[in-house]
């Protein structure tokens, strides 16, 4: 047996699959998995998971139970998204079901049933009219309930109190129980689950407690009347569920790259049940969150996503037979002229989302100077209280949000009691429902105009300060409202100017009087879709997401992914001066035979290295494997547990079998099955350009440089971004920060 060196580096571990069958033996307990915030190697996962399934196929010919065993793991992937979308369905019917009754606790309370919402104790009563369908007996406010008396000056300051005392209540509890249980469940969650299904590891972010404390605190964050969502945090919950439904499968619990396609499909589950749009759920996973997509991915994502808004419809917490709240429909088709407003929508859209984010961004810098940056509690409370005292004057900002967008998108048919459909009528009319001509507007819709205004000025303050708290917060919901609002204002403008002015050229050719010309719900839902792209720019997803809202009638920051590639001759590894460059010390080489378990403890306790090559001799220097910086002193430390008569003398194999020693010589440590025979490897003639696709295609951290089977060195992800950034003429290390 000839004698092997281990070259060793401090640089980060080479992807590879190494020794198939033998990861899938796994010799040494824990090894072959990842420390937290690391990238996982996702060329050896697959290979892990394609030799367990060969593994599998070969045995399932040997009886009749291993044939079932290689069924049910075949169907395991149906199983688990089928759990997914019935758990994740399900919490969001019991969400929507308590921020709806917590929210109208603010409020008042029902007599009868303390647990029903206004809208369901209105529905059992049999005292409640068409006119004062929202009043009944059975509902009280809290003024009436404790002085005995519903209208005057008292009973509305009362009221106003104990509606800030609530929604401070609430926020408390929320903020408090984020920090004190689980800190990872504030945020919207959705960039850390792009960071993770990219194949970073932040353990604990998808565990049990944050499901739980998340599922509690995001009901307790929305019903405080905060300036926030719940749809972005159920994407989090919906991960969440993911991700414990593969700890009872070790086809996905024992796979990182495995377990990331099931949490592809449970983002897509949790963007279903938040907007009741399934394919709008696939397209965000498909096209904003997922790294890898393989086509099984795909059409499991759409079934997770179907089975929980199966379920969501099932629960029917809106009480419509609907998916979302805002469930509209339209009945007279838009026109040619009104692509102006519209596009003047889409303007207002990007304006809001520039202001948005450079003053979110302002105020997150200027927050960690401040005593709210110390202290998130207080902060939380500060926000809540402003909110609370100045939204409730205001009653379209006094609702939820939800219901706010639901009343903005209708339109106004015979039956609506709204102010916004508050036209004058004329009695001579004798029309369809569905088919309501313009009318002037009436006193209550110009008082409602002013009070949209101010809400829409309220909710683009507010929602810069609220995005970023210690709490769950989702930026949908509020960016749709901004649009929804200015839409709204915009429709009920253009629908005024149809109607007293359809003699001019721009009404003349499409609008004749008496007839339903503008929809201003259709203006509502235009500046919703704008407003909701520009914030988190998602272009590519509002749209499927509101067009399956209603139903249709007919008549990043640079890395690799952005890098320019402008360079006319790009460079090769060996020949470019300004090629990627690691800070690496020179390597340290230790030879194998008689390398002992000691001597190698002492260097990995001495180092940092991430990472162990092997070759063959000092002398060629021929590269043989590699071995994760990881994976070493997880087999030193279990060795004894695993192999008999193993001590600090023992000599360490790299090899398939070790030489005969005499009897008096303790047993040797055999570490081939750690051994990494087939890392990634380039030889020194690469060019950049090719290295650099290599390392976006297929996910790399790093490989391994060769030349003529000699190994010369190793270039990371880190060592092309800071080529990349001298090639532009940039600090190298800024490349890291940006």
């Amino acid at each position: 047996i000839s004698p092997a060196e281990l070259a060793s580096t401090p640089t980060e571990e080479p992807n590879g699959s190494g020794h198939l069958m033998d990861f899938l033996d796994e010799p040494f307990p824990d090894v072959g998995t990842y420390e937290d915030f690391h990238t996982i190697d996702w060329l050896r996962e697959k290979s892990r998971d394609t030799d367990r399934h060969r593994k599998i196929t070969s045995k399932s010919k040997e009886s009749l139970w291993e044939l079932i065993k290689s069924l049910l793991d075949a169907w395991s992937g149906w199983v688990v998204m089928l759990l997914i979308g019935l758990l994740s369905g399900t919490l969001a019917g019991v969400i929507d079901l308590a921020v709806d009754w917590m929210t109208d606790l603010k409020e008042g309370v029902c007599l009868t049933a303390f647990w029903y919402s206004h809208e369901q104790c209105c529905w059992t009563s049999n005292e409640t009219t068409f006119d004062d369908r929202d009043k009944c007996p059975q509902w009280q406010k809290w003024a009436e309930l404790m002085t005995g008396h519903a209208e005057g000056a008292g009973a509305y300051v009362l009221n106003y109190l104990l509606y800030v005392m609530w929604a401070l209540l609430f926020s408390f509890l929320a903020v408090s129980l984020v920090r004190v249980f689980a800190p990872y469940a504030c945020g919207s969650g959705i960039p850390e689950i792009k960071t993770i299904l990219s194949g970073f590891i932040i353990r604990g972010y998808l565990g049990k407690w944050t499901l739980l404390i998340k599922t509690v605190t995001l009901v307790l964050a929305v019903s405080s009347g905060l300036s926030l969502g719940k749809e972005g945090p159920l994407v989090h919950v919906a991960c969440c569920c993911g991700n414990l439904f593969c700890s009872l499968f070790s086809k996905y619990s024992k796979n990182e790259g495995k377990r990331r396609e099931v949490l592809s499909a449970a983002a897509a589950a949790g963007v279903s049940v938040a907007f009741g749009a399934p394919i709008g759920g696939v397209l965000f996973s498909l096209e904003e969150v997922s790294y890898y997509f393989p086509l099984k991915t795909l059409w499991r994502s759409f079934f997770a996503a179907l089975v929980a808004a199966f379920t969501l419809r099932a629960i029917n917490p809106f009480g419509n037979s609907r998916l979302v709240l805002f469930y509209v429909e339209y009945h007279t088709p838009w026109y040619m002229a009104e692509l102006v407003p519209f596009i003047l929508l889409g303007v207002f859209g990007g304006l809001w989302g520039t202001l948005f984010i450079r003053a979110n961004i302002a105020w997150c810098r200027r927050r960690k100077t401040t005593l709210l940056g110390k202290y998130p509690v207080l902060e939380v409370i500060a926000v809540t209280g402003i909110t609370a005292v100045l939204a409730f004057p205001n009653p379209y900002t006094r609702r939820s949000t939800s219901e706010l967008i639901s009343e903005l998108f209708n339109d106004c048919g015979a039956l609506e009691s709204s102010q916004l459909c508050d036209y004058v009528n004329n009695p001579n009319m004798s029309r369809p429902v569905d088919d309501i001509p313009d009318r002037p507007a009436g006193p209550g819709v110009y008082n409602a105009l002013w009070q949209l205004a101010l809400a829409l000025v309220f909710k683009i303050v507010i929602t810069i300060f609220t995005f970023g708290m210690k709490i769950p917060s989702g930026l949908f919901i509020p960016s749709m409202a901004v649009g929804a609002i200015a839409g709204r204002i915009v429709g009920i403008a253009v629908e005024q100017m149809a109607y007293h002015h359809h003699d001019w050229l721009i009404f003349k050719n499409w609008c004749r009087p008496g007839a339903d010309c503008v929809t201003p719900g259709l203006y509502a839902m235009v500046g919703a879709a704008a407003c909701l792209g520009e914030p988190r720019r998602p272009q590519k997803r509002s749209s499927p997401l509101l067009r399956q809202s209603r139903p249709e009638k007919r008549s990043r920051k640079k890395g690799l992914n952005g890098t320019s590639r402008e360079e006319s001759t790009p460079p090769t590894l060996a020949t470019d001066e300004r090629g990627p460059r690691g800070k690496a010390p020179l390597w340290a080489f230790l030879t194998q035979d008689p390398t002992r378990v000691e001597e190698l403890e002492a260097l990995i306790k001495d180092t940092d290295y991430k990472g162990f090559r092997v070759v063959i001799s000092r002398e060629s220097e021929r590269f043989m494997g590699f071995v994760q910086g990881r994976d070493l002193p997880l087999a030193i430390r279990k060795s004894p547990f695993k192999q008999d008569g193993v001590v600090s003398s023992s000599v360490v194999y790299f090899t398939e079998d070790a030489p005969l020693l005499p009897p008096t010589n303790p047993q040797p440590l055999k570490l081939r099955r750690i051994l990494n025979l087939s890392p990634f490897t380039v030889t020194d003639h690469t060019p950049m350009e090719t290295v650099v696709d290599i390392f976006r295609k297929l996910g790399l951290r790093q490989c391994l440089v060769t030349r003529s089977g000699r190994l010369l060195g190793i270039i990371t992800k880190k060592d092309v971004l800071r080529h990349m950034a001298q090639m532009m003429n940039q600090d190298p290390e800024s490349i890291m920060f940006n």
